[in-house]
C-alpha cells in the first residue's frame, strides 16, 4: 500500500488533472495584470440585467485575492459576472499569506470592500463566494455588521462553519511554503477557527443564518481540513447543503482543490448565483 501522504498527493493530482481540463496555466503575476481587462477587479464593470449583482470572492486562510481565484474568477467573468476579490486578515510584515488576523476584524474589512464594490457598480446588493475561512467569515459580517441588507447570497466552498482543529489547519501548510513559520507568530485567525473557540461560539449562537440571505455550502467528503466535512453544513430555512460527490461520484477534490481548480464545484457555484437558470451539475461540468 502507498503511504498516506502519497495517496493524498496522487488523489489531489488526479483531481486537478480531471477538473481543470481545458484550462490554461498562467503565472500569478500575469493573471493579476490581465484581470481588469477581463472584468476581474474592473471597477468600471456594470452588472447586466442577466447578472444584476457583483460577485465578491473571499479567499481562505493563507490565501490572497489573486492566487485563490486564478480559476474561479475567469470562470465567472466568462459567464458575464462582474467579479471582485479582496485581501483580508493581513499580519504586519507577512506578505502573501492572509486570513491570519482576528476574524471579526477581517469581517470589518469585508464590509468596507463590499461597500466599495456596491458604490462602484451601482448595485444594491452583492453575492459572496468564499473558500474555507472565506466561506465562514462573511457570516459574521452578515450577522453582526449589517451585511444582510447588502448581500443576496453567500456560497461557501468547504467553509469551516463550525470550526476545525489546529491539526486540520496544519494540513494546509504543505501547499504554502514558509507558512509553517507563521505558526510561531501570533495568528489569531487560526485560533478563531478552532472548534469551540469564543469566536465560533458567538458566531453560531442563536442560529447559523440570518433572514433574507440565501446560503449554499458545497463540501467534499475528502476534506482533510474542515472535518468532519458535514460540520461545514448550515441549518436554517434558506440553506442548500451539497456534497460534491453526490454531483460527481468520481470527483476526488479535497479542501484545497474544491476552491482552486474544481469546475464541477464551480458549476454549482454558478447555479447558486443564478438559481433561476440552474442546470444539472454532473461530472460533465468539469469540461463545460
Amino acid at each position: 500500500m502507498l503511504p498516506r501522504n502519497w495517496k493524498f498527493a496522487v488523489r489531489s493530482l488526479t483531481a486537478a488533472l480531471l477538473l481543470t481540463a481545458g484550462a490554461t496555466a498562467v503565472p500569478a503575476a500575469a493573471q493579476a495584470d490581465a484581470a481588469p481587462t477581463r472584468g476581474w477587479n474592473d471597477y468600471s464593470c456594470k452588472p447586466s440585467a442577466a447578472h444584476p449583482r457583483p460577485v465578491v470572492l473571499v479567499h481562505g486562510t493563507f490565501g490572497n485575492s489573486v492566487d485563490n481565484w486564478l480559476a474561479l474568477a475567469p470562470y465567472l467573468v466568462s459567464r458575464g459576472y462582474c467579479v471582485f476579490s479582496l485581501d483580508y486578515g493581513q499580519l504586519p510584515g507577512v506578505p502573501l499569506f492572509n486570513g491570519l488576523g482576528p476574524i471579526d476584524k477581517s469581517a470589518g474589512q469585508l464590509a468596507a470592500f463590499v461597500d466599495k464594490v456596491l458604490a462602484a457598480t451601482g448595485a444594491p446588493k452583492a453575492d459572496l463566494v468564499g473558500h474555507s475561512q472565506g466561506g465562514m467569515m462573511p457570516r459574521y459580517y452578515l450577522k453582526f455588521l449589517g451585511g444582510a441588507a447588502k448581500v443576496n447570497a453567500l456560497v461557501g466552498l468547504a467553509p469551516d462553519n463550525h470550526g476545525t482543529t489546529l491539526d486540520g489547519l496544519a494540513n494546509l501548510l504543505p501547499y504554502f511554503p514558509g507558512a509553517g513559520d507563521l505558526l510561531k507568530l501570533s495568528t489569531p485567525g487560526l485560533a478563531d477557527q478552532v472548534a469551540g473557540s469564543p469566536f465560533l461560539t458567538k458566531l453560531n449562537q442563536g442560529g447559523d443564518t440570518v433572514p433574507g440571505v440565501h446560503y449554499t455550502v458545497i463540501a467534499t467528503k475528502y476534506d482533510e481540513v474542515a472535518t468532519p466535512y458535514r460540520s461545514q453544513f448550515l441549518s436554517g430555512p434558506d440553506v442548500h447543503n451539497v456534497v460534491l460527490q453526490d454531483l460527481c461520484a468520481v470527483d476526488l477534490s479535497e479542501h484545497v482543490a474544491i476552491g482552486l481548480t474544481d469546475r464541477v464545484a464551480f458549476h454549482e457555484v454558478a447555479n447558486a448565483l443564478d438559481p433561476a437558470h440552474a442546470t444539472p451539475t454532473t461530472c460533465a461540468s468539469a469540461v463545460s
